[in-house]
């Protein structure tokens, strides 16, 4: 095949998986609104996409922007300086960080008035990658700045500026491997994918499998497997999400198919559907989950806080 054809052929593929997992953010924050709760989400998955995306989105902007991080990219793989960081991957990383802050505020009564689960509160865990992703970044950032006389032109000896956003794309990978675990949990406990959007992981399988195909296309181009080797993030986030995606189309279309049309909610005391249809006796606006939490001792539109027990 011609060198053109095949440029072109990653072209497409880079701006339709960009187009497939930009469009898979907005069917939750969407489903989310209909029903007017986040039960059945759990709150581990938007907190933790936000870090990983702001992360990702930091990462992409500097192989994009960034002469030094170019210029230092280039000295470490020399057989193939050019960075396979594409425009694409930029603004699917920006996007997907102002869609994550969406989504993760419709945990706040306060901003929303959307209905709460009991139990949504952010697990320890999740909270210790946050922190620990944090540390390592600064850790990072104070070697670069001890060692930097290290480094000549032409020759990495020390830790580089290319190192820290290394540590951004290593986030952002620990970050896409378990975020979906909690909620993969959720639903497997709850027998049920109700709440849980199945048209974000429709696009999202889509995107993976494109992203993975420009990829190979663009090394392919280059005549070096020092393409993916020097952008390990995007092959990574495409083969983990992949996993993900066929696990929770299995939960939705087999395993607990004869749950998705069930009407219920257990986690708030109120009734809601799949399609965002508030069930007989409820308003819609949480009125019946809020006799619930009387139930419970506790006042009417108090929820349980969200960073943590």
């Amino acid at each position: 095949m011609s060198y053109t054809f095949l440029k072109a052929l990653s072209w497409i593929c880079g701006w339709t998986y960009t187009i497939c997992w930009s469009a898979s953010f907005w069917p939750q924050p969407w489903l989310n609104h209909k029903r007017r709760s986040t039960v059945g989400v759990s709150i581990d998955f938007p907190m933790l996409n936000l870090f990983g995306f702001v992360s990702y989105t930091i990462y992409t902007a500097a192989f994009l922007f960034s002469p030094e991080i170019r210029r230092e990219y280039g000295e470490r793989y020399p057989e193939s300086p050019e960075p396979t960081v594409t425009w694409n991957d930029f603004a699917f990383a920006a996007h997907g960080a102002v869609c994550c802050v969406i989504v993760y505020t419709q945990f706040w009564p306060q901003i929303w008035g959307y209905t709460v689960g009991n139990d949504q509160s952010s697990t320890s865990w999740a909270r210790g990658i946050f922190a620990g992703g944090v540390l390592t970044v600064a850790a990072l950032i104070f070697a670069v700045v001890a060692t930097e006389d290290t480094n000549e032109a032409g020759n990495l000896r020390g830790w580089a500026w290319l190192d820290v956003m290394y540590a951004f794309s290593v986030i952002k990978m620990i970050v896409t491997l378990v975020k979906y675990f909690p909620q993969a949990v959720e639903n497997y406990q709850r027998k049920s994918t109700v709440g849980w959007s199945i048209y974000q992981i429709n696009l999202d399988l889509s995107g993976g499998v494109l992203s993975m195909l420009q990829l190979g296309i663009d090394a392919y181009l280059q005549g070096s497997v020092s393409g993916v080797v020097g952008n390990p993030i995007k092959l990574a986030l495409a083969l983990i999400s992949i996993v993900y995606d066929v696990i929770f189309i299995a939960q939705h279309y087999w395993w607990y198919a004869s749950a998705r049309h069930e009407k219920y909610d257990e986690e708030a005391g109120g009734e809601v559907s799949e399609d965002g249809g508030a069930p007989d006796g409820d308003d819609g606006t949480g009125a019946k989950a809020a006799g619930n939490g009387r139930a419970q001792g506790r006042e009417p539109g108090e929820t349980t806080s969200l960073l943590g027990n």
